[in-house]
């Protein structure tokens, strides 16, 4: 924004410089040359005025060291013609010199000056552009001979070259202060639109706004900055505020949950056993709800993070989160395997890595039949646009899901058709698919070889990044979930 109103300034300053300077170029350009027009025309003038003297007289032989003495003083060139056109002096020396009794009656400006009539204009020459005045030598309407004085242009032009670069001068130095006060008035300007920059970056890394920033710049805009920051203090409480409901909320009803549940349990010696059916369904509701506040508070917590992306070792987490759930899939009478190459560091939110595989490996032990497998491969890949990613697949053998199914896998509280009430609470693919996206990554669902569900995760592999701090780590960290809290497609 600096530079535009920099260069928008500057554009108004040369236009103003450029409205002043080229006309006032031109009109000294023109005046200069009218000047020595004049000027050659009046020296015209007195010099045919001396040379008609001298001819009346016949005194010939002064007419060449006139010419001389006036062309060795001016630096123009004087030639002096009878009555008939022939030369009587040159002041010219060399091989351009016109010899005595050369006949000139037949050049238009002689001629004309022979007919009583002076003329006066410039013409191109080999060695330039000359202006010529050429005027009669006579007394009233005798006509006794003429004189051509000539001059180059080249001392006019200079003279104009000179104005034209003083002009230039002049108009870049009034170029380079309005820069320096355009440069200091653009940064007053956007000194507060930057801090505003700062602020809402700050305010997106979860950090409070810089209350100073409303003293900078134009009244207008310490009005939009003072304005921003009560609008960011008031939003940074508000989400304070839904956090903390979100957190003392679930806090609140884990322990009633539990208590719920144990005096559920209590009733069981107690009732007839064909009531045994009615309390396993109150008690499966009661983990259904608990695994449900888990899974809102770690939405809320996913929803108000500010947590950047940093490199996280794919392959130890895979590793790590295998041998973990191998037991559980040993019991269920299903094989976990790994496959694939190593595939190195990726981005992700620091912990992300480990809840999205949690809930995977438990959506697909979920549904897995027995001696089935649950295969997690990783491969390197590449998109269209060459860009290069990971893919990390995490592949069931169990029933699958329709098309659209697919499609509504994501939404939050939905669950496939012909699950039963305490299969789940409908927020474990949402959470992956946040967890995903705040990683800079995607999830797509698709029907599996042979069967089965293909849980795929693009991942973008990490680039090499400056390491946070140890204590900066661990505020960015995201709590790992339970179990209980992850099992739900």
């Amino acid at each position: 924004m600096t530079r535009r109103l920099l260069l928008s300034y500057l554009g108004l300053v040369l236009l103003a410089l450029a409205a002043l300077e080229i006309p006032l170029g031109l009109v000294y350009a023109n005046g200069e040359r009218d000047r020595f027009a004049a000027s050659a025309e009046r020296d015209a003038a007195m010099l045919a005025e001396l040379a008609e003297e001298e001819i009346e007289e016949g005194n010939l032989a002064a007419l060449p060291d006139l010419a001389r003495q006036y062309a060795g003083r001016t630096g123009g060139r004087v030639v002096v013609v009878d009555r008939r056109g022939l030369v009587l002096a040159d002041s010219a020396t060399g091989s351009g010199a016109r010899e005595a009794g050369a006949d000139l009656s037949g050049e238009a400006d002689i001629a004309a000056a022979l007919g009583n009539r002076p003329t006066i204009g410039t013409h191109a020459t080999p060695a330039g552009e000359v202006l010529s005045a050429t005027v009669p030598g006579a007394s009233g309407a005798t006509v006794r001979g003429a004189l051509r004085l000539t001059y180059p242009m080249s001392a006019v032009t200079d003279r104009v070259r000179t104005i034209w670069l003083a002009l230039a001068l002049g108009g870049g130095c009034v170029l380079a202060a309005a820069a320096v006060i355009a440069l200091a008035l653009a940064r007053w300007v956007t000194r507060p639109v930057r801090a505003l920059e700062a602020a809402t970056a700050a305010l997106a890394d979860g950090h409070e706004p810089d209350p100073a920033l409303s003293r900078l710049g134009p009244p207008e805009l310490r009005r939009l900055a003072a304005t921003f920051t009560r609008t960011a203090t008031r939003l940074r409480h508000l989400l304070h505020a839904q956090r903390a409901f979100a957190s003392e909320a679930s806090h609140q009803l884990k322990t009633p949950l539990t208590a719920l549940r144990l005096r559920l349990e209590n009733f069981e010696p107690y009732l007839h056993p064909r009531a045994h059916p009615s309390l396993d369904e109150a008690v499966g509701e009661v983990d259904r709800l608990a695994r449900m506040v888990n899974g809102l508070l770690a939405l809320a917590r996913l929803e108000h993070a500010a947590t950047a992306p940093e490199p996280v070792d794919l392959d130890a987490v895979l590793a790590d989160r295998a041998a973990v759930w191998a037991a559980l899939a040993a019991e269920h009478q299903v094989r976990l395997t790994l496959t694939g190459p190593p595939a190195g560091k990726v981005q992700a939110i620091p912990g992300a890595l480990e809840q999205i595989v949690d809930n995977l490996v438990s959506n697909a032990l979920r549904v897995a039949p027995p001696a089935s497998t649950i295969t997690l491969h990783r491969e390197p890949a590449t998109a269209s646009d060459g860009t290069p990613y990971v893919q990390l697949h995490v592949i069931d053998q169990g029933p699958g899901m329709s098309a659209a199914d697919r499609a509504r896998a994501f939404d939050r509280f939905w669950r496939a058709p012909g699950t039963t009430r305490h299969d789940g609470t409908g927020l474990g693919l949402p959470i992956v698919q946040q967890l995903t996206h705040a990683g800079g990554g995607q999830i797509t669902l698709n029907p599996a070889p042979g069967g089965g569900l293909d849980a795929t995760v693009r991942l973008h592999p990490a680039a090499p990044v400056r390491q946070a701090a140890p204590a900066e780590r661990a505020q960015h960290r995201l709590p790992r979930r339970s179990r209980t809290g992850i099992r739900t497609r």
